[in-house]
């Protein structure tokens, strides 16, 4: 939709704008009128200059014919040549020449026909008459010849130059006058275009301020209305969405997610074969929680609740990636994805410390205690027996009577700690150990591949680790600014091998808070030039809340240099839809937890419906992820979605394969 948009207009730029068609139209009738008055105004000079011509050269003739005929003798050579001279230099003519009856000149002076201030071109262009006078040169009765004048027209030329100066000075003001006058009254017509072509883009935010005509003037003021009126709905359209959605997906007490909300994203993650991501389930319990509402009332454990729900969203914070909820009463749950059991353990000790320690100032004098059970989840285990390990370890923990958490297997651990991943990543990034896979993005119109998303994978004696494992302890680690590096290096090179592919790629939540990363994504992005508009850069929408004003000017930096932008895992972050008003994004990819399971879950499917029709609306383009069944990929197609991707559309492949 915003494709056709922009070609509309941009096919529009070669059209002839309103201002210009009436500047031309203005001028050229100022243009017509003064040449008209040019025209007949030269004729009438024309006539009159003639007339003075022909007086002037009448008055010459005679003068000089009475002279040779009475104060001279005319036939005496030397003589009339004396005369013709003095005439000649006294006035202004072109020629006076004295022809004896035979037709021999007798005496003559003449000159060629030049101005003192008109160029020769313009005499040649003007050609005024020439009228000559002739007088009769008699002796008594004897006829001597006759005398003939022409005048100089110089003084005509110079007064009809000019004339035509001031006559091009006059058009010339009057075409400047014309022109600002024009771009005066209709510069609210470019700002209605730039209104109009920000409409086309979905961007409601301009006004136009400039006044102008009493129709213009109306035609802006409600065009405005009419901005200030869309605005107000897709405001209150995102406010609606992000209400139902808190409705559906958070616990109303706390904010964190709701179980149904927690349940659907912690399968997503397990169970999905794209994502398959191992990691580290716990169950948090406050033991005497009833005794607690009961002795100190429902708003205080409210209180109490949310506090312990601050603790767990600072901790979730702390571990990139992971997520927590609340399951019944003063029951929690955390998932840590790719978090080895041993790490973890330390990690929710010193939660349960922590929460353990508000949980017996608010209660006090009462006795407390926090617990907590953890389970290893692996590739292919099941929700529900992670659920029940997790629970059995929680069991455990409380047969322990003080504040602790224990350990249940649901499946073999991971034999890396964190010291091993970060020896194991470390080495990857200095040696450049990792190879590049695609996964192809594909319309729901025709399934035509829409682009390729790259990602990186680290080969290992166990096979290549995914993405989906590593990731997010590379997060925690703080090395995945050098994997999102290698995988950049990777993409440019292989856009410039395949000039005719389309590729996409995800950054991490902390390289987006890297002012050194961004720096050198930037330099690296703008020696690639022309390649970067063939390059989807996904920008976390967890960076968007933990580093909104990093990831708002590395954005805008972005499309400043041709490169489209998409928000990465979109339904994640907690972020409002304000932010696709606020900054330029091409696209959003919703995250898989949305996706998976869709054809049964019917809270998903409205909240990503509304999703696009809000995003179409801003000309911003939606692709789903996690599409694993054909019930899955018929449900988004008929959203409306833009491209999909997953391992029913297409399994990720090696780029050298």
């Amino acid at each position: 939709m915003a494709r056709k948009h922009t070609n509309t207009f941009a096919a529009q730029q070669g059209e002839i704008s309103l201002s210009s068609l009436l500047i031309l139209f203005t001028s050229g009738l100022l243009v017509i009128i003064l040449a008209a008055a040019f025209i007949t105004s030269f004729g009438h000079f024309r006539d009159y200059v003639a007339d003075q011509l022909t007086d002037h050269a009448l008055d010459g003739a005679t003068a000089t014919g009475l002279s040779l005929s009475n104060a001279i003798d005319g036939s005496d050579p030397v003589a009339s040549a004396s005369l013709v001279d003095a005439v000649f230099d006294s006035g202004r003519y072109l020629s006076v020449e004295y022809i004896g009856h035979d037709g021999q000149e007798i005496a003559g002076r003449r000159m060629a026909l030049k101005g003192a201030a008109a160029p020769g071109w313009f005499i040649r262009l003007a050609e005024l008459p020439l009228p000559q006078a002739e007088a009769e040169v008699v002796r008594g009765w004897s006829r001597l010849g006759k005398v003939r004048v022409v005048s100089h027209p110089g003084r005509a030329y110079d007064d009809l130059w000019r004339i035509s100066l001031g006559l091009l000075v006059i058009g010339g003001a009057g075409l400047v006058a014309l022109f600002l006058l024009v771009r005066r009254l209709l510069r609210p017509l470019s700002t209605l275009e730039q209104q109009a072509r920000a409409w086309g883009q979905r961007d409601f935010r301009n006004r136009v301020r400039t006044r102008s005509t009493r129709e213009l003037n109306r035609v802006t003021e409600a065009m405005n209305q009419m901005a200030d009126d869309l605005e107000r709905l897709f405001v209150g359209q995102g406010r609606l969405i992000q209400h139902l959605r808190k409705v559906n997906s958070e616990d109303p007490v706390t904010g964190l997610a709701s179980r149904s909300s927690f349940d659907q994203r912690l399968k997503a993650e397990i169970m999905s074969e794209e994502k398959s991501a191992p990691g580290v389930l716990a169950m948090i319990r406050l033991a005497g929680f009833a005794d607690y509402n009961m002795a100190y009332g429902r708003e205080e454990g409210d209180q109490l609740l949310r506090q312990v729900a601050g603790s767990l969203a600072g901790f979730t914070a702390r571990h990139p990636q992971s997520f927590a909820g609340r399951r019944t009463g003063a029951e929690f749950v955390v998932f840590l994805p790719g978090a080895p059991a041993t790490d973890a353990r330390k990690w929710l000790e010193r939660l349960i410390r922590e929460l353990d320690g508000i949980y017996c100032d608010l209660a006090s004098p009462m006795d407390t205690a926090v617990h907590g059970g953890l389970a290893v989840a692996l590739p292919g285990a099941g929700v529900r027996d992670l659920l029940a390990a997790a629970d059995e370890g929680l069991r455990a923990a409380q047969e322990k009577c003080e504040s602790g958490c224990c350990l249940e297997q649901a499946g073999a651990d991971s034999h890396l700690t964190m010291e091993s991943w970060r020896e194991l990543l470390a080495g990857a990034i200095e040696s450049g150990n990792l190879s590049l896979w695609l996964q192809p993005m594909v319309t729901c119109e025709d399934g035509a591949l829409a682009h390729y998303q790259a990602f990186s994978r680290i080969p290992s004696p166990e096979g290549d680790l995914k993405a989906g494992a590593f990731l997010p302890v590379a997060e925690r680690l703080g090395l995945i600014a050098g994997i999102d590096r290698l995988l950049l290096a990777r993409v440019l090179a292989m856009l410039e091998q395949t000039p005719d592919q389309t590729l996409a790629i995800s950054l991490g939540v902390s390289s987006v808070g890297d002012d050194r990363f961004c720096e050198d994504l930037l330099e690296a992005l703008t020696r690639a030039g022309n390649r970067v508009a063939r390059l989807w850069v996904g920008i976390p929408e967890l960076a968007l809340n933990h580093h909104r004003k990093k990831a708002g000017w590395l954005v805008r930096a972005l499309v400043k240099i041709g490169v489209p932008v998409m928000v990465d895992r979109f339904g994640v972050g907690g972020v409002p839809f304000s932010y696709l008003r606020n900054l330029p994004f091409r696209g959003i990819r919703i995250d898989n937890s949305f996706i998976h399971d869709l054809d049964s879950h019917s809270e998903n499917r409205f909240w990503v419906g509304s999703v696009i029709g809000i995003a179409h609306s801003r000309g911003v383009r939606v692709f789903a992820t996690g599409v694993e069944t054909e019930a899955e990929y018929s449900v988004v197609c008929k959203l409306g979605i833009d491209g999909a991707m997953g391992y029913h559309l297409g399994r990720p492949f090696g780029a050298d394969e």
